[in-house]
Parts: structure tokens; sequence; C-alpha cells
């Protein structure tokens, strides 16, 4: 992928961390300074949120740039806001993501030499209920969130992947991420991302039958308290093979409902 024509080589490594965000003022001021080594930090907020977001996020270091967006789904909120971006690269962080001091150095040297791929993934530190995940399919996380601003997501409700680039790197350091803030946030998320996910199958013509509804799940618990070591995770590792198993079940249950509207409408 060849440089955008305005781009001085000066400029060519210069990185806007973007932050979506929305009702994220309890953690939203973290993540920002945890990106505050980057060229720009660009807050994008839910235009739905109600809890203040957007002024802690412009209070939380000098020279944030906050913009508020409708959001329909995270792709589409991110896609809107990547071409807004000041500079030719892009850190993507999530409000319940860190960037640790050893991928901040890693990125530096980066910048410093100048890089050579269009797109880095970054693995991911899980922070569960207190306990750092280690097993469970955990260990392997690893997600693209350092790529030239061409790129976009996939047009997906849910799973959207970093795509427009032709080489593909990986940073060794993590990101650290807090998984779990509370029961009520984390039931209401696993609720929109399992409708999502539904919503999406539907719109690619998949069904739901016995299999997806009862097999599924079990399947899914097998692979990953069992096969992937879960459960040397302890408790944590527990419950979230648990809710793991519950997510696939809402899912595919939402999706079989759809179906069965779908055919009584006729």
């Amino acid at each position: 992928m060849s440089m955008a024509p305005h781009e001085s080589s000066d400029s060519a490594m210069k990185i806007t961390a973007l932050i979506p965000a929305g009702n994220e003022a309890h953690q939203v001021a973290e993540a920002i300074k945890s990106a505050s080594w980057a060229d720009e930090v660009y807050v994008i907020v839910d235009s739905a949120s109600t809890d203040g977001t957007a002024e802690v996020a412009l209070s939380a270091a000098p020279g944030v740039r906050v913009e508020a967006h409708e959001y329909a789904y995270s792709a589409a909120q991110k896609n809107w806001a990547i071409p807004r971006a000041s500079h030719p690269w892009i850190f993507l962080l999530d409000a319940d993501e860190r960037v640790t001091p050893e991928l901040q150095d890693e990125i530096r040297r980066l910048t410093a030499s100048g890089p050579h791929k269009d797109a880095y993934q970054v693995r991911r530190k899980n922070l569960y209920m207190g306990r750092i995940m280690r097993h469970g399919g955990w260990q392997s996380d690893k997600v693209i969130r350092l790529f030239r601003r061409e790129c976009r997501y996939s047009d997906r409700r849910v799973h959207a992947e970093v795509e427009g680039f032709d080489s593909l790197g990986l940073l060794e350091n993590p990101i650290l991420h807090d998984t779990f803030k509370d029961w009520p946030s984390y039931l209401l998320k696993l609720d929109r991302y399992t409708t999502w996910g539904a919503e999406q199958d539907f719109k690619d013509g998949k069904g739901a039958g016995f299999g997806n509804v009862v097999l599924r799940p079990l399947g899914r618990f097998l692979k990953q308290y069992v096969l992937r070591l879960g459960f040397l995770d302890g408790m944590p590792g527990a419950i979230a093979a648990f809710l793991g198993v519950y997510g696939v079940f809402l899912k595919y249950a939402k999706l079989w409902d759809m179906k069965r509207k779908e055919r009584v409408r006729g």
C-alpha cells in the first residue's frame, strides 16, 4: 500500500490514537492517558451518552480532540471516525483498554525506524474479575490495532476486522484489557452483542436449528473450559466459560426466533 499523496516523509509515521467511547466517563480518562504518547488523541463519543463522557475526555489531557457521533454499531462508528483523523496512522484503543509502557516503547521504536507493514496486530492481556486470564483461549487473543488510515473495518455488526492492508505484522507487547466492570453493564453488553450477532447471521441468510441452539453451547463449553484448559483460571475461568455458553445460546435462540417470525409473516 503506497503512502497517500499529501503525506510528507516527515509525517509518514505520525499516529492518531482513536478511542471510541459511549457512557465511559468512569474509565475513558485512563485510556486517554495511556495513549498520550500519540501525536493526536481523538475520542469519538456516542452522541447518546448521558454520563459526561465527552467532558471527562476533554479534561483528561491537553490537546485531546473530542467529537460526538450517533452510534449505530462499532464498525460503522470507527469507519466514520478513521478518515477524520489528522495523521496517516491509526492506533485504535477501546475505553476499557490501556497501552502498557512496554507497548508504548515498542511503538516509539517502530515510529523511529519506520513501519515495514501496513497494519499490525497487538496482543491483549485480558483482566477478568481481577484475574489475568491465561487459558481458555484468552492467551492467544490478538487484534489489529495499528494501521494506515486508508484501512477500514468490515461492515459487520459484530466481529468486524480491519481490511484494506497488503501486509500484516505483529507487535510483541500487549494492551491491558479490563473486560468486566460490573454485572449490569456486562449482561447489557452480552444482550446487545448477541442481538447484533443474530441480526448479522439473519442478514447473511443463516438459520438456527436444534444443533445451533442446543449443541453449539455445549461445544463452546467443552472447547473453552476443557480443551483449552479454562478450568486452570479458577473461578473467573468457570464464570467466563458459563457466560460464553449463555452467549452462544442467546445468539442462536434469537436467530431462531427471527427465522420463526419470518416464516409467520410468510
